[in-house]
């Protein structure tokens, strides 16, 4: 392909410049969940506005939310082509622990070829790819081959709470024919891959409530009952022993994985004792009847994240707990809806709840699954640029996380999403040392820009 290689002289041309503005970039503390880093927010924003009008895009704005602004541009003269919505956030994840980083976090630094900085993964370097895809274009050819707009957020890590409200108030604003978003991961180091769908989630909080305060063991044990004992015998009916949840209606609304899906995921040749020997453990667990990514892709799942109660300190301190509490995540599945599944968990308390307790529940985090089609024309032209940077095959996933606001865009918007991402999963993102291997910052500009010009191709000459 011509324009191939003439993005791959820009690229190369303009690489050190290019790490340059990145480091300027992921040098701001955007960090969305701490008050003291407001002021940052807004220089994060003002930085991106900025990238993007010196790239090439027009329409340029930073728009007040509840919160943290969204920063807007397009670019919308290429006539009778494919509009595309690029969709990322400029907000990372706090430091702590701080100690634990091997050079100061926003301070960016190049290690054996791997970029170190908060952010530098998720989400501001494949952000920047964008942007610099772009800029390539209009400097190679003085137009794109598509319409863009973007719309980059400042509260992804804090779960997006103002997003679907501006959304859904900038309908025609927004208005595309797919969604593009770089902030999920490649299947391993040289194999990129393409994430069509991803699990939804529901928490909660469940808080155990005994007697008004904590009792001596040795008076009151045996016949009050303890809110620990109360809280683990609440928790073990969640499922069996084998990990099929035992939740009376958890699964009525599962759409199963096609048979098709099971054996393209079976064609990845994933290594399931690798992954034992990776993560110490002598034996993978979960529903049987399933593969390990069967059961991470495309199964719900109920995992106890927390339990907290009673005395911990060095020693013992003979009481019967008067207070226990547990933290639960829910991933959910296509067509499975949080709210649904809530109250399903609410109904399973009020039925296994111990005697001699009360039991409250708080509602926590909620995103509904997605799932697009992994044969749509821009899902398979993404495959097909991966492919031709990359030259091997592409692999068609689901994301085991969640990104709620995917199924926000699904769901207002109505349009398929695209999940191209070019991190890896051994990089850190929301731990000490995250970092980006400029191995896929290099190939995936030449990924994006010639997707731009494949998706053209697909989506035009689509139905």
């Amino acid at each position: 392909m011509d324009h191939l290689n003439e993005l791959d002289r820009y690229f190369t041309e303009h690489r050190e410049a290019h790490l340059s503005e990145l480091n300027d970039f992921l040098g701001i503390p955007s960090i969305s969940s701490l008050s003291e880093h407001k002021g940052d927010m807004k220089k994060a924003a003002e930085w991106l506005a900025e990238s993007l009008n010196d790239a090439g895009l027009e329409n340029i704005s930073i728009d007040d939310t509840q919160g943290h602004p969204v920063v807007y541009a397009d670019w919308l003269h290429a006539e009778g082509q494919p509009t595309l919505l690029i969709y990322g956030h400029y907000d990372v994840q706090p430091v702590d622990p701080l100690e634990l980083w091997e050079s100061a976090p926003f301070e960016p630094e190049v290690r054996n070829n791997k970029l170190y900085a908060r952010g530098a993964s998720d989400d501001k370097g494949q952000v920047f790819m964008h942007v610099k895809a772009v800029e390539a274009l209009f400097k190679t050819y003085g137009k794109l081959p598509v319409n863009v707009k973007f719309c980059i957020e400042g509260e992804e890590e804090i779960g997006s709470p103002n997003l679907p409200a501006y959304v859904e108030a900038n309908k025609e604003k927004l208005a595309a024919d797919v969604i593009v978003i770089s902030d999920t991961g490649m299947q391993g180091p040289g194999q990129p891959a393409v994430c069509y769908g991803l699990r939804g989630l529901a928490g909660v909080q469940i808080d155990v409530k005994g007697a008004k305060g904590d009792l001596h063991s040795g008076l009151y044990g045996g016949g009050v009952q303890n809110a620990i004992h109360a809280l683990v015998e609440l928790l073990a009916s969640f499922r069996d022993e084998e990990g099929t949840i035992s939740v009376e209606g958890f699964y009525d609304d599962v759409r199963p994985a096609t048979d098709e899906e099971r054996e393209e995921y079976q064609k990845l040749g994933f290594d399931e004792e690798a992954l034992k020997k990776e993560l110490g453990v002598s034996e993978l667990f979960g529903e049987p009847g399933y593969s390990h990514l069967e059961r991470t892709w495309t199964r719900p799942t109920l995992e106890i994240n927390g339990v907290f109660g009673g005395f911990s300190g060095e020693g013992i301190k003979t009481v019967l707990p008067a207070e226990a509490g547990a933290k639960i995540t829910c991933r959910l599945v296509p067509d499975q809806d949080p709210d649904d599944i809530v109250q399903k968990l609410r109904s399973h308390i009020e039925k296994n709840k111990p005697a001699g307790v009360t039991v409250n529940v708080t509602e926590f985090d909620k995103g509904k699954p997605f799932l697009t089609p992994y044969d749509h024309p821009a899902i398979q032209a993404a495959g097909k640029s991966y492919e031709r940077v990359y030259n091997v095959p592409t692999a068609y996933t689901r994301g085991g996380g969640s990104i709620p606001i995917v199924a926000a865009f699904d769901e207002i918007l109505g349009l398929p999403v695209v999940l191209m991402g070019f991190g890896l999963s051994s990089e850190n993102f929301h731990a000490p040392n995250e970092h980006f291997h400029l191995e896929n910052f290099d190939k995936g500009l030449r990924v994006i820009g010639d997707y731009y010009f494949e998706v053209s191709s697909a989506l035009s000459g689509a139905e």
